[in-house]
């Protein structure tokens, strides 16, 4: 194994491989509701450096988020055939880099909104907060993945931070359906690795939902796109807008077919179109 000390290139795609650079469907799971928010505070003008900053913020706070869940999972995920090859599991890396990796994430991050006002940096320290905390929930929180939706969904009370210094309701509106869509995507992933979690204590959405899981993804996604197609119909948005969300409730459909026999593959495919539907309700945002 590489000694701490190496800073070779085989390291440093280690070190990319634990923040998930090669699996960059998280970090679009995050921008989506983050640019949504950001084009509805702004009426659709947004301030091409807030794009910026909140576009390379939300990829910095999820690689960092990356790093600090396995470090919580060390000791779980190589009892995951889904997770057992990840650098810090398979002992590559060390669990004190992995820390390491993740501090100084966060703060290039944090350096990122310096220049914004107060009340987003509040709330940048409550996300820090949340996304630390995310992975000790699966110990004993029965919804894990809702309080992912909140962690996944803090750019939004930001972004409008950012441009109105004031957090209004629709804002909220917008980070509770994005706690409904966390648990969607959320189960249909948690389903994948349903057994492995089972044997090693896990507590996951897919377990607690039981034999209604696929019942409850549907639920959870027609919630969802209900509270963002009221807050966009609140907002005045044009007709352009419902294109958008038609275009994510059949994608949303089409995932009861890949997940009604509970395929472990078709899951997972299933969790990786999300990006489809947030860029599906991204786009109906932006046109309207």
């Amino acid at each position: 194994m590489d000694t701490p000390a190496d800073t070779s290139p085989h390291r440093l795609i280690l070190y990319a491989r634990l923040v998930r650079l090669d699996k960059p469907i998280g970090s679009l799971l995050l921008l989506w509701p983050t640019l949504s928010a950001l084009w509805l505070a702004s009426n659709g003008m947004p301030d091409p450096v807030l794009v910026l900053i909140f576009t390379l913020g939300t990829v910095l706070m999820r690689s960092a988020g990356c790093a600090m869940n396995d470090f919580a999972d060390r000791d779980f995920d190589r009892h995951v055939k889904r997770t057992a090859d990840r650098p810090l599991t398979s002992g590559q890396i060390h669990a004190w880099e992995a820390v390491a990796v993740a501090v100084v994430l966060a703060l290039l991050s944090f350096l990122l909104i310096l220049p914004l006002n107060l009340l987003t940096k509040q709330l940048s320290v409550l996300a820090v907060l949340v996304a630390v905390s995310y992975p000790y929930f699966k110990r004993f929180f029965a919804l894990p993945q809702a309080y992912l939706g909140i962690a996944f969904g803090f750019g939004i009370p930001m972004a409008y931070a950012a441009v109105l210094n004031q957090v209004p309701a629709e804002a909220w509106m917008l980070l509770l359906a994005n706690v409904f869509w966390a648990l969607a995507y959320d189960t249909e992933y948690a389903m994948v690795d349903r057994d492995d979690d089972l044997k090693i204590g896990l507590r996951t959405s897919a377990i607690t939902f039981g034999r209604h899981d696929v019942l409850a993804v549907m639920l959870c996604y027609a919630i969802s796109l209900a509270l963002i197609t009221a807050v966009g119909l609140h907002h005045g948005l044009s007709h352009g807008f419902l294109p958008g969300m038609l275009v994510a409730t059949g994608i949303a459909v089409y995932h009861w077919f890949l997940i009604r026999d509970r395929d472990r593959m078709r899951c997972f495919a299933a969790f990786r179109q999300n990006n489809w539907l947030g860029a599906a309700v991204f786009t109906g945002i932006a046109l309207g």
